[in-house]
């Protein structure tokens, strides 16, 4: 991976490098994706709710990360691009709408995946051209380009903002 470089020195406690190295393993990425599932619940079930504040992006990630990887075995650029785009749209969730939970729901359908993040805000988001943005502003340009299909539905108390990826059926 590169960037252990500084930790070869002589102070080291003994093993440190290896805790470090070991502690950013796939495999332990998953466990923790493991545990998330145990503690909210399966998105693939039924909708998981999640509390508004930023720490929830990391467990819907880990969530999206499980499901794509380990209940459909799907690969793993596919669940990195699904990873990144569901924490876009929790970040837009938690920070634009004031609400105090959001909903994660994920499907397969014969040929795509569907995400979907509800929340009780009926503000839309806004695709803005991309120079006029700020750092927080880059989501759903992101979501543009790397989803087939995204869009939002109104519903009578707040919306659902979703995207689709195409996925080779095996």
């Amino acid at each position: 991976m590169g960037g252990m470089a500084g930790l070869e020195g002589i102070e080291q406690p003994q093993g440190h490098s290896r805790a470090t190295a070991a502690r950013w393993s796939p495999a332990v990425e998953d466990e923790h994706a493991l545990k998330a599932l145990e503690l909210f619940g399966d998105p693939t079930e039924a909708e998981v709710p999640l509390p508004s504040r930023p720490e929830s992006a990391a467990t819907a990630r880990r969530l999206t990360q499980v499901v794509v990887l380990r209940h459909w075995r799907l690969t793993p650029k596919l669940a990195e691009d699904a990873v990144l785009l569901v924490s876009e749209l929790v970040g837009n969730a938690v920070r634009h709408t004031g609400a105090r939970v959001f909903g994660l729901r994920m499907r397969r359908r014969p040929g795509r995946i569907r995400v979907e993040i509800r929340d009780p805000s009926r503000g839309l988001p806004c695709l803005m051209p991309v120079q006029e943005l700020d750092v927080s502003g880059r989501g759903l340009f992101l979501v543009d380009k790397l989803s087939d299909r995204w869009g939002v539905d109104l519903l009578p108390c707040g919306k659902t903002t979703w995207f689709e990826m195409r996925v080779a059926d095996r």
